[in-house]
């Protein structure tokens, strides 16, 4: 049975879709069967998978909303073991059609729970806003990754998601759990950003991961050309920092390594 992790934090730009595509993408590298579902109507891990959201009959919307069943909407990246369900502007409606849905913050996990067992693990990708697609979304989940820009405000960001991660579990969701907190942008140079990850790491230590996401042009560039950075750059900091995070992911999931052999032994060797 696959594990369903939501990606979230209630502040925008934290990097939770670069997070959601890189983090699966090397999962799925390392031979894990991965499905992205992308629950934000900007669509950005979709396309920053590959997928060219006009050509799809079905997405996220539809699965919603109209009931077709998710099988129909899933797409295959051209990444192995990486798939994903795919969201456009549509998904904007859902917060009003399901609002007279009967259990409307469980159409998510009836959804998921269809298809769940063909994976090892789900992705959700969140929206920044607590609406009804992202309550979906958290009651669907089994546990929240939370990126944590290392800047001050992201502070903030992350003490209101801890309040709503209560909410959500106390009202809607018992088993939920916080999967990790991951400090993302960080740039040694900048003196600010050593002190977030120092608060961060002093005040939840038993949550944040040993792995820290740094500022890198390759991880910029990668959704341009729509593909993870482990399928661009494949040697790069960018790359070595996601797999590193996959790894540190597998081993807290007490999950074995199935594909070490990466091209390049990334975690040897490691280029600007």
């Amino acid at each position: 049975m696959g594990k369903v992790i939501a990606i979230a934090n209630q502040k925008g730009g934290v990097g939770k879709t670069t997070t959601a595509i890189n983090l699966a993408a090397c999962l799925a590298v390392l031979e894990k069967r991965v499905l992205i579902i992308d629950s934000d109507p900007q669509g950005n891990a979709s396309s920053g998978v590959g997928v060219i959201i006009e050509e799809e009959d079905n997405t996220l919307y539809d699965c919603l909303v109209n009931e077709v069943d998710p099988n129909e909407a899933i797409v295959k990246t051209e990444t192995p073991n990486l798939s994903i369900l795919p969201a456009n502007g549509d998904l904007v409606g859902a917060e009003i059609e399901l609002v007279t849905r009967f259990r409307r913050e469980y159409v998510m996990k009836d959804l998921i729970d269809k298809i769940k067992d063909d994976y090892d693990y789900v992705f959700i990708d969140c929206l920044p806003s607590l609406g009804i697609v992202t309550v979906n979304a958290m009651t669907a989940a089994d546990a929240v990754l939370i990126p944590c820009q290392c800047e001050f405000f992201a502070l903030e960001g992350l003490s209101q998601l801890q309040e709503t991660i209560a909410i959500i579990k106390k009202q809607l969701n018992p088993k939920l759990e916080v999967e990790g907190i991951l400090l993302s942008m960080y740039d040694a140079r900048l003196r600010l950003a050593n002190i977030v990850v120092n608060e961060v790491r002093e005040n939840m230590e038993e949550y944040v991961f040993n792995t820290i996401i740094h500022r890198n042009a390759r991880i910029s560039e990668a959704p341009n050309l729509r593909l993870p950075v482990i399928m661009y750059d494949t040697t790069g900091k960018g790359s070595v920092n996601f797999l590193n995070l996959a790894k540190e992911f597998l081993k807290k999931n007490k999950d074995t390594l199935r594909g070490s052999h990466v091209k390049g032994k990334p975690s040897e060797k490691v280029r600007d």
